[in-house]
C-alpha cells in the first residue's frame, strides 16, 4: 500500500510545485480545483514511466522531508519559466516609463499589482508566444524528465542548486534591458533633440509638445521592436531547457 501511495504522492508534489510557479499554469484564470485535478491527473498518467521511488513511508519523518524537497523542486522548475516573463515585463516597465506611460496601468491578477500597459502588452504577447510554440508542453518534457535526473530522495537538496537559481536571476535585468534597450535609446535621442530645441527656441513649451512627441517615438519605436519578439522568447526557451538540465544535476547531492 505505502509503495502505491508513494507512487502518486513525491511526483504529485514536484508537479504541484511546477504549477504553483509557473506563469501559465499558475494564471489566476486556472481554478485552483482544476489545477490541482490536473496536476493529479498528469501523475497518473506519467506514474508508469518514472523510476522506482524511494521505499519509505509516506507518513513519516523522511517522508516529509522527501515531500518537502519534491514540492522545492518543482517550484524551481517552474519559478525558471517564470523569469522569462519577469523579464519581458520589466522590459515593459522600462519602455512605459521612457515613453511616459508610467502613470497609465491596469490591475494584473497575475502579479496581484497595477502594471503599466506596455508591460501588459509585452507580456500579453509573450504569453501568445510561448502558448504557439508549446512553450508549456517544454516545461511539462522538463518536469517529466526531471524525475529521471533527479529521483526523489530524503537527502536534503544541493545548496548549490538554490544559489544557481537565484544568480539565474540575473537574466530578469540583463535580457531585460537588452530588449528595452532600443526604445530607450531612440527616447534618448528624442529628449536630447526636444532639450536643444527648447534650448534654441525658449518659447516653445517644452510639455507641451514634448510629451506627444515622445510618447509617438515611443509608440514606433515599439513597434519595430515587436518583430524580435518571438526570436526573443524562442531563445529564452532553449536556454530554458539548458538551465533546467544543469540545474537537475546540481540538486543531485554529493555521493
Amino acid at each position: 500500500m505505502n509503495s502505491w501511495l508513494a507512487l502518486l504522492f513525491w511526483p504529485f508534489l514536484r508537479i504541484l510545485g511546477v504549477f504553483l510557479a509557473d506563469p501559465f499554469f499558475s494564471s489566476a484564470a486556472i481554478n485552483s480545483t482544476v489545477r490541482v485535478a490536473f496536476a493529479l491527473l498528469l501523475t497518473i498518467l506519467i506514474a508508469p514511466v518514472l523510476p522506482t521511488m524511494p521505499d519509505v513511508p509516506v507518513f513519516s519523518a523522511p517522508g516529509v522531508l522527501i515531500g518537502i524537497n519534491q514540492l522545492l523542486v518543482g517550484w524551481m522548475i517552474g519559478m525558471s519559466m517564470r523569469l522569462v516573463f519577469t523579464a519581458v515585463e520589466l522590459a515593459g516597465n522600462l519602455s512605459g516609463l521612457q515613453m511616459g506611460l508610467g502613470f497609465a496601468s491596469f490591475y494584473d491578477p497575475q502579479s496581484a499589482a497595477n502594471v503599466p500597459v506596455v508591460a501588459q502588452f509585452l507580456s500579453a504577447a509573450t504569453t501568445l508566444l510561448f502558448l504557439s510554440m508549446n512553450g508549456h508542453l517544454i516545461v511539462l518534457r522538463a518536469l517529466v524528465d526531471s524525475f529521471s535526473q533527479f529521483p526523489p530522495t530524503a537527502q536534503p537538496l544541493a545548496a548549490g542548486a538554490l544559489k544557481m537559481l537565484v544568480d539565474h536571476g540575473s537574466v530578469i535585468f540583463s535580457t531585460g534591458l537588452q530588449l528595452a534597450m532600443p526604445i530607450i535609446a531612440a527616447l534618448l535621442i528624442t529628449n536630447l533633440a526636444i532639450g536643444v530645441m527648447t534650448r534654441a527656441a525658449p518659447q516653445l513649451n517644452v510639455f507641451a509638445i514634448g510629451f506627444p512627441i515622445t510618447l509617438a517615438i515611443g509608440a514606433v519605436s515599439l513597434y519595430m521592436v515587436v518583430p524580435y519578439l518571438p526570436q526573443f522568447v524562442s531563445a529564452m526557451i532553449s536556454e530554458y531547457t539548458r538551465f533546467i538540465n544543469a540545474l537537475m544535476l546540481q540538486l543531485a547531492p554529493p555521493r
